[in-house]
């Protein structure tokens, strides 16, 4: 077993530059080694203590040790690429984006929208964006901007939608008119009900005294819902489904509800609007959807638009249902990103804290890198417990060579040089390219404080530069020892600059005259720091290490 452990260990490791994950691994050990589950206990103190010893490693003897592929006790399964086929194609494939409009998309729900237009593109099919704009609950407000922000994060994604966007607050008619529908066969009335009555009865499978009125009766209390007679939290028109259904929350559930709150497009027009499963079965049938794509959060909904197409008479949509992406170390809350962007606590939408494909763009995370980590995932009802590192790592490999490199020290601390090696040291601008910066070199050198700390009276390197005895006043030495730390300087000719880091703050330091070339949306690494995204000139965006 702790060959095997060791393998994955290191392969995990070279992946995520240098760093195992240890909740990564234990998945693939009982795979390999089924009876290993056993005694979980044990095993992850085995993976703990592994990835502990393999971490110190470092990334290149890592690589070193699986290159020579001692360790395999067996090949590796290929991955299929893509994704599995849709289920009953015929003829062409219509799916449907459906976004409620309480702010930007972020990382979390990119990859619903993701899938939907892979599928849509390798079946040649049609993708219509359905804004779902129906009011919901107090807590679940309606935000204004993001009727411009949705679009522009999907297009921002590649994601190739019908250009006529669907909106349902302009379908309000049409709900109605099939809700009428509804109401004419029997199968719905209007309860007046106090809500606590209504979870009372629906748990003990109770039908309340509303629920056999005629059908005439429901109709003139559904009008008078429309016009407005009814105050919100009074009356709901509910489906009749069964009552004795095992379970209780599938039993006469509500279709419609007052709200009072006005509406960002059209206002206090309509009195009255549907919820979530009713709206999608009229709009998936009417829309000519053949296949939805949704959260297994939403079965319960699915169950509810099949009854409803059962009672039209109309065929049912191909869906499918996945699990949810938890992504680690990112808090996602759009209820708390819409309170901190209106208090301006958050800088706007676009703050790194929302983690909104806003955001992601001005941190300089590229489209294309969201598209590979969103699809790597494929469609599973289990939940996908992921590290933001694998984010980080498909971005790197698109961004390093294209980031010019420059020195930034963040917390300066002067240094005194005996002497002046060259007046101008070259360093490498991009990796693998004969392309070179030019750094000014005078006695007064700026370093990083913790490495002065670390590293004083010690031999150090000064990067591209010269070997030093770090101190105030630093003796230049010519030997050549590479075995020595490496850090990082930056001289009396630097400019102050500004990043905003991933938790909002904003650190300053001093970096290469030359970084005033660096014009807005280029990507440069800060040299043994992270890369970097900028936003205007002399100020940049954190992207990741």
């Amino acid at each position: 077993m702790k060959d095997v452990v060791y393998k994955h260990v290191l392969l995990n490791a070279v992946e995520f530059n240098g760093r195992a994950n240890p909740k990564a691994i234990l998945g693939k050990v009982i795979s390999e080694l089924p009876e290993s589950k056993k005694d979980i206990k044990k095993l992850m103190i085995l993976i703990n203590k592994t990835v502990d010893e393999v971490n110190k490693l470092g990334l290149e003897k890592q690589k070193l040790i699986v290159s020579q592929k001692k360790f395999r006790s067996k090949p590796l399964k290929k991955q299929r690429e893509g994704l599995p086929d849709l289920p009953n194609v015929k003829g062409k494939v219509v799916m449907r984006l459906a976004p409620y409009p309480s702010g930007p998309l972020h990382i979390g729900n990119a990859k619903q929208y993701i899938v939907n237009d892979w599928y849509v593109k390798k079946y040649g099919g049609k993708l219509i964006l359905v804004i779902d704009d129906t009011i919901g609950s107090a807590e679940k407000q309606i935000v204004k901007d993001a009727y411009k922000l949705i679009p522009e994060g999907l297009k921002w994604l590649n994601i190739d939608f019908d250009k006529q966007i669907i909106y349902k607050s302009d379908r309000l008619p049409i709900y109605y008119e099939h809700a009428e529908k509804i109401i004419k066969t029997g199968k719905a009335y209007v309860c007046e009900c106090p809500f606590q009555d209504l979870r009372k009865f629906r748990k003990e499978g109770k039908e309340c005294k509303h629920r056999n009125q005629s059908i005439k009766e429901n109709m003139k209390k559904w009008h008078d819902m429309i016009s407005g007679k009814y105050k919100e939290g009074e009356v709901v028109l509910r489906l009749k489904t069964n009552m004795e259904d095992p379970n209780p929350a599938f039993r006469d559930r509500v279709l419609f509800r007052v709200c009072e709150r006005e509406h960002p497009r059209v206002g206090t027009k309509y009195k009255i609007w549907p919820l979530l499963e009713f709206a999608f079965a009229i709009d998936d049938h009417l829309l000519g959807i053949t296949h939805i794509l949704r959260g297994k959060e939403l079965m319960m909904e699915t169950e509810m638009e099949k009854y409803i197409w059962d009672i039209f008479g109309w065929k049912h949509v191909e869906t499918l249902h996945t699990g949810l992406l938890a992504i680690e170390g990112v808090k996602l809350s759009k209820s708390k990103a819409q309170q901190e962007v209106n208090s301006g606590e958050y800088s706007g939408w676009d703050d790194p804290r929302t983690w909104s494909l806003q955001s992601l763009a001005r941190r300089g995370i590229l489209p294309e890198a969201i598209r590979k980590f969103e699809l790597s995932f494929g469609i599973t009802l289990h939940e996908v417990h992921v590290p933001i590192d694998k984010l980080y790592s498909e971005n790197r490999k698109l961004i390093d060579s294209i980031s010019e490199r420059y020195f930034f020290v963040i917390n300066p601390e002067e240094i005194q040089l005996d002497k002046v090696p060259v007046k101008i040291a070259k360093a490498p601008l991009l990796p693998g390219k004969k392309k070179y910066r030019s750094i000014p070199v005078g006695k007064k050198i700026y370093v990083e404080k913790l490495d002065l700390v670390a590293n004083r009276e010690r031999e150090v390197r000064l990067m591209h530069l010269c070997n030093v005895k770090l101190e105030k006043k630093s003796k230049v030495t010519g030997k050549a020892n590479k075995d020595i730390p490496k850090i990082h300087w930056v001289s009396n000719k630097a400019v102050k600059i500004k990043i905003t880091m991933d938790n909002g703050n904003v650190i300053e330091g001093l970096a290469e005259p030359d970084i005033k070339k660096v014009k807005p949306g280029q990507m440069v690494q800060m040299e043994r720091l992270f890369f970097a995204r900028c936003d205007k000139k002399l100020e940049f965006y954190y992207t990741h290490r």
